[in-house]
């Protein structure tokens, strides 16, 4: 895909995602509370001095939801797009899968089941496996 397809917005997302999560970010972040706490004896610990980093953080916390929630929301729809196609290709795969993000909890809860049935009966395939291994090598 394109970079001229791609909105600006997402386009501004995915840069603030890359830049914000560098480790520079975070020194930058730690370095203005800093100032910020050794400007306080200079302006008294006052309330406006209080208020500067609370209103500074409250506004980066508040955009950076949406930025996040933005990114998180990119990522897990590509990466269920990816085990669609990994599922569909599979000849032994269950398409009905394909779409369990698109059904409700009840539905949701009786494939669960499902698959914790087969994951119970395979354990329990495997512990009588290890048992007839165990009698096999204590009578030798």
């Amino acid at each position: 895909m394109s970079n001229s397809s791609v909105s600006v917005f997402t386009r501004f997302a995915r840069w603030a995602a890359t830049v914000t999560g560098k480790p520079a970010t975070f020194l930058t972040a730690v370095m203005i509370i800093v100032v910020w706490a050794l400007l306080g004896p200079f302006f008294g610990f006052s309330d406006t001095w209080q208020l500067v980093i609370n209103t500074g953080t409250t506004i980066i916390t508040f955009l950076m939801v949406f930025l996040i929630q933005n990114t998180q929301n990119r990522d897990t729809e590509a990466l269920q797009i990816k085990l669609d196609e990994l599922i569909r290709s599979s000849k032994l795969a269950r398409n009905a899968v394909l779409n369990l993000e698109e059904m409700d909890e009840e539905e949701l809860d009786t494939i669960r089941q499902e698959y914790l049935d087969l994951a119970e009966h395979a354990r329990e395939h495997l512990r009588k496996k290890k048992k007839k291994n165990d009698e096999d090598y204590s009578s030798n």
